[in-house]
């Protein structure tokens, strides 16, 4: 099919991709080409994958629907909507439907931001298995395509953080047909297009970007790019029984997997699962300026679809309403992130003219305000950055382009990004321009000119940071800057900040629990927060995610890159005490950060002086909250029995909690 040459045509504004049986009778469509199934609701925004691809695959002449949070307890809603016509493209949303639903802790989380409402219990644990079987029960013989970021980080064996063991590759567990990752536009619509051609989906086993599971007697296909099974081209995993069983072969796998993920010199990757091998051909190539452009440039409503008027706001869509993505990627390689896995490392920049011209738009909507919330991406100042060697790139295996040191061949220049945010503020009906996305502190701070057009036009009082930890031996586990880059960048802040004659402060986000933080660590970082005033309101818990490095230190007690052992917080008081120290100054966390000193040896720093952490005797506030969170707990226990016996996600899920 020709892709459409009028954008008017290709999309009309006023109208959504269809999400119902009644929606698509109403376009005269017998059926859709391709049903997009999702763990999350429905919303027409660049910053929603199912609206990209979605959009993307109609400009190019496909008809394409919507299944949005799908009662999945029965196929009926898959049955309701009809068959697609070349295949479904299967997503558990956003975010990994475990992470969505359950805290660092494995206890319910309150609120699902992707849900209308906020409500819970709209997509199942594990979302994307069961879709994939849902579409397998609905229509026998449609190919199922797996994608988004829960099957693409679950693609080889990897550590499962809710069930405490090693899981195998969401091919086996879901049966997809192929899984999607990384940029997915291209992929997928070379996918529809080659079925379209009459191609079968066995065919599309050479495709960049994409995983599938051998049977039991298949061999690896040949291609002239990725070469055969023992030409070098190809490397063998250790199997998932291996790396079920023995933490180094784990360690090993996380190492040889995230050294092939430049798809510049990427070999396939192949691991064995019982007499069943999964095959991970190379990544796809970083999106072109062009394709990000035409990406962007699709008509999109930049709302929530109709059906949810009565069932709420989606929080989620309205952090980002009002937002402008400048880029993809990110050379960072933090290894308790998954961006750089996910959307690779080279950065993807729309042109000057491509987001102006969407910033126009926004600006000549009614419902605007004058305040575009974010002009960002994973990381905001890192648009148009490269490396300035192609040759050198080609053959560049670092996971990251800025530790320990920024690159010497990384072009850092702000200069691109300076000129986007002075002609974003010039449009007519802009007022302010906020950036939210958080900057990366070591490519900032040297760049004053950046620094000054930050402070004085795009910080609203406050700026987000995250230097993650105080300790530097923590901080080279996360690949992270060393502190003393905070340090010097909240300096040069505060210096910009005064030049333009504002106050203005730092919000910077750390973590606890992460692997290589213990309590003295984190008795540190409590110290650090104490000398500089910091009360962080919000604290983030490490939470192991599919293919990370740090989970596979978490997992196995080892540093994938130099196998040595790390030290690790797993048991949940331990984490607990961690979490405390970062709100040393709660009476809430009184008695835990009390513990917390006394197993550390530091009870120095309980007392009156002005050095302590926290009062030698607890106040009234501290001890009623230790008192209420025992009768909360007897409570409880009264009511749904032991705390033991009722301990994790499955618990949680049996309860419908």
């Amino acid at each position: 099919m020709a892709p459409s040459t009028d954008r008017a045509a290709a999309t009309d504004r006023a109208r959504f991709l269809p999400t119902t049986r009644a929606e698509i009778d109403a376009l005269g469509w017998e059926r859709p080409d391709v049903v997009f199934v999702s763990g999350d609701a429905y919303v027409d925004h660049p910053s929603f994958a199912a609206a990209i691809l979605g959009r993307w695959l109609e400009h190019h002449g496909f008809k394409v629907a919507v299944l949005a949070q799908p009662d999945w307890r029965s196929a009926d809603a898959w049955r309701q909507l009809g068959a697609p016509r070349l295949f479904y493209a299967v997503s558990a949303g956003a975010m990994d439907s475990m992470i969505n639903h359950y805290t660092a802790n494995r206890k319910r989380r309150n609120a699902d931001a992707y849900s209308p409402g906020g409500a819970i219990e709209r997509r199942p644990d594990r979302a994307n298995a069961v879709y994939a079987q849902r579409c397998r029960e609905a229509f026998k013989g449609v190919p199922v395509v797996a994608g988004g970021v829960e099957a693409s980080l679950r693609r080889v064996a990897h550590f499962d953080y809710w069930s405490n063991r090693v899981m195998p590759s969401s091919l086996v567990s879901s049966k997809a047909d192929l899984v999607a990752f990384g940029s997915g536009e291209r992929t997928i619509l070379e996918i529809a297009q080659r079925l379209d051609a009459g191609e079968s989906i066995r065919d599309l086993r050479r495709l960049r970007g994409v995983a599938y599971l051998l049977g039991k007697n298949e061999a690896l296909a040949e291609d002239h790019e990725f070469g055969a099974a023992n030409d070098g081209n190809t490397v063998e995993l250790p199997s998932f029984e291996a790396v079920s069983q023995d933490p180094i072969a784990f360690a090993r796998a996380t190492r040889m997997l995230h050294r092939e993920t430049n798809p510049l010199n990427a070999r396939r990757l192949v691991q064995a699962h019982g007499q069943r091998r999964v095959a991970i051909n190379p990544p796809p190539h970083a999106l072109s300026e062009a394709e990000m452009d035409a990406v962007h440039g699709l008509a999109y409503t930049r709302k929530p679809h109709p059906s949810y008027a009565k069932a709420g706001e989606i929080p989620a869509w309205r952090t980002i309403a009002d937002s402008v993505q400048i880029m993809r990627g990110c050379f960072g390689g933090c290894t308790f992130c998954s961006i750089t896995l996910h959307q690779g490392r080279a950065i993807q920049s729309r042109s000057q003219a491509s987001v102006l011209a969407e910033v126009r738009d926004l600006a000549q909507r009614p419902d605007f305000k004058g305040q575009i919330s974010d002009l960002g991406g994973p990381t905001a100042n890192m648009y148009r950055m490269r490396c300035s060697q192609p040759k050198a790139e080609a053959k560049c295996r670092r996971l990251s382009c800025v530790h320990p040191k920024v690159c010497k061949l990384l072009d850092t220049s702000h200069a691109p990004l300076i000129e986007l945010m002075r002609a974003t503020r010039g449009v007519k009906g802009v007022k302010k321009v906020q950036i939210a996305s958080g900057i990366r502190m070591d490519l900032a701070r040297n760049e004053p000119a950046y620094l000054d057009e930050l402070v004085q036009h795009h910080v609203g009082g406050h700026l987000k940071v995250a230097p993650e930890h105080v300790s530097d031996e923590v901080l080279a586990r996360m690949k992270k800057p060393p502190q003393a880059t905070f340090e010097e960048f909240s300096d040069r802040f505060r210096a910009a900040s005064k030049r333009a004659g504002k106050e203005q402060f730092l919000v910077p986000y750390f973590i606890a629990s992460h692997p290589g933080s213990g309590l003295a660590e984190m008795i540190e970082l409590a110290l650090f927060l104490k000398k500089n005033g910091y009360r962080p309101r919000q604290v983030q818990d490490f939470i192991p995610a599919p293919m990370d490095i740090a989970t596979c230190m978490f997992h196995t007690g080892i540093d994938p890159e130099t196998m040595k052992s790390v030290p690790v917080a797993t048991r949940p008081s331990e984490r607990a005490l961690q979490r405390a120290l970062l709100q040393f100054f709660l009476p809430e966390n009184y008695f835990e950060v009390k513990k917390a000193l006394k197993r550390a040896g530091r009870e120095d720093l309980i007392g009156d002086g002005p050095e302590c952490l926290i009062p030698s005797r607890p106040s009234q506030q501290a001890r009623e909250a230790r008192d209420a969170k025992a009768a909360d707990k007897e409570q409880r226990t009264a009511r749904d029995g032991d705390p033991k016996k009722r301990a994790g996600y499955r618990w949680a899920a049996r309860k419908g909690r």
